[in-house]
Parts: C-alpha cells; sequence; structure tokens
C-alpha cells in the first residue's frame, strides 16, 4: 500500500530491552519541565517580571516529586526498560504515564492557545491584555485539559496503548509546533518595538509558523511525527 506520509515499520526498529542510566536522567528535565508549568500563573510571573521566591519555592518541589518518580521508574523514558514494545498490543496506559502526559498537553496546548488570543487581543483593541487572560483564562482551560486527560480523550492518556504508534506522532508534532512557535514569538517579543504594527507582525509570524510546522509534522518530515506500521516491535519513550 501507498502512502502520501513519510511511515516508518515496527519491524524496521531497533528493539531496546533496557533503558541506560544516561537515557533515564535525559528524560528527566523534560518532565521537570512540563511540571514546573503547570501553576500558569506562576510562569506568566517568571517571563513577565523575573519571578518570585514562590517560582523557587515550586521548582524545589518539582525537583524531589519528579526526581523521586524517575528513580522508582515512574516517568515515561525513566523506567528501567521500556513500558511499550509491540505497537498493536492491547496493555493497560500506566496511571503515571496518564498523569504525566495529560500535564504534558496542558505545557504543549494552554500557553500556545492564551498567547495566541492576547495577540489576537492586542491587533484588534490595540492594547494589551495579556495578564488578565492568564489570570482569568489559565485555569479554565487547564481543568478542561486534565478533564479530558482523565476521560482519555487525549492521545498517549487513553486506557490502552494500542495506539501509540500513531498517537506518539499527533503528541510530537504538537511539541514541535508550539515549542518552534513559541520560540520565534519570544525572540520577536524580545526584539520588536512594541506598537501596532509590530503586534501585527507578531501574530502573522506566529500563525504562519504554527502552521508552517503543523504541516511538516502531519507529513511526518520532523523526528518523531511518522506513524509507525504494524509489523514486529517498537520501542515508544
Amino acid at each position: 500500500m501507498a502512502y502520501s506520509i513519510k511511515v516508518e515499520y515496527a519491524a524496521h526498529r531497533r528493539m531496546r530491552e533496557r533503558n541506560t542510566q544516561l537515557y533515564r536522567l535525559a528524560h528527566w528535565p523534560i518532565w521537570i519541565w512540563v511540571f514546573f508549568l503547570a501553576p500558569g500563573w506562576l510562569t506568566f510571573d517568571l517571563f513577565a517580571a523575573g519571578g518570585s521566591v514562590r517560582n523557587l519555592l515550586w521548582l524545589g518541589a518539582v525537583l524531589v516529586g519528579t526526581g523521586i518518580a524517575a528513580y522508582r521508574g515512574k516517568l515515561p523514558g525513566a523506567e528501567p526498560a521500556p513500558y511499550i514494545l509491540r505497537f498493536d498490543e492491547d496493555r493497560p496506559n500506566p496511571l503515571y504515564r496518564k498523569i504525566c502526559y495529560t500535564f504534558a498537553w496542558n505545557a504543549v496546548l494552554n500557553f500556545a492557545l492564551l498567547n495566541l488570543a492576547g495577540l489576537v487581543d492586542a491587533v484588534m483593541n490595540r492594547r494589551w491584555h495579556m495578564m488578565q487572560i492568564y489570570r482569568y483564562g489559565y485555569f479554565p482551560l487547564c481543568v478542561l485539559i486534565l478533564l479530558a486527560g482523565l476521560f482519555g480523550i487525549l492521545p498517549r492518556v487513553r486506557r490502552s496503548t494500542k495506539g501509540e504508534g500513531t498517537e506518539r506522532r499527533y503528541f510530537y508534532g504538537s511539541v514541535w509546533v508550539v515549542t518552534l512557535a513559541q520560540t520565534v514569538l519570544l525572540v520577536l517579543w524580545k526584539t520588536l518595538p512594541k506598537n501596532h504594527a509590530t503586534d501585527l507582525v507578531k501574530l502573522m509570524v506566529y500563525v504562519a509558523v504554527l502552521g508552517g510546522v503543523a504541516l511538516a509534522a502531519a507529513f511526518g518530515w520532523l523526528p518523531r511525527t511518522r506513524p509507525i506500521l504494524p509489523g514486529e516491535l517498537m520501542v515508544a519513550d
């Protein structure tokens, strides 16, 4: 069968029976960042005003919590051995994976959507209300995403891991999209003067990067964004 996008075959992937200590350690900072971002108002304060003691206290709590979880093998990628080996095997999705990926989806979606809303608002009203948008918008959206995770609606958070070969591409594709778009937006925010014309430029560039990278991910041009078709074995992080 011919496919219009790039794909991978499970039978062609190298099987990894154990995760090295370096591999496990490399995944820890990812989850530190995910949970550090969880209280969105504190994160906004960090980027807007340089943060406070509360940011340091929360970072300390996250370091301890994720450190214990990583040591016990209860963070995705930090397990002693990969949990998922067969692409189409119907295995229960462990609770720690559901929790971690639910909060990861929140980190991916929440900030990107609120920043988009802030840019649109600034262009339309010629005034910035980002503080108000985060104050009143972050937690309702966070609760909505957490509920979607609780009910197994989000990719990689479902009851079974059977769809992992496809769901992983949605997750990593979203990470690519948001990370690159947010990075470009941060650069523009720091370098461009603050006026209506540059606000319009920021919005246009942000939307263009979101759409362009999403298209690249959809066609499987970016790492980990190709669907894994049934075959023999796979290893998922």
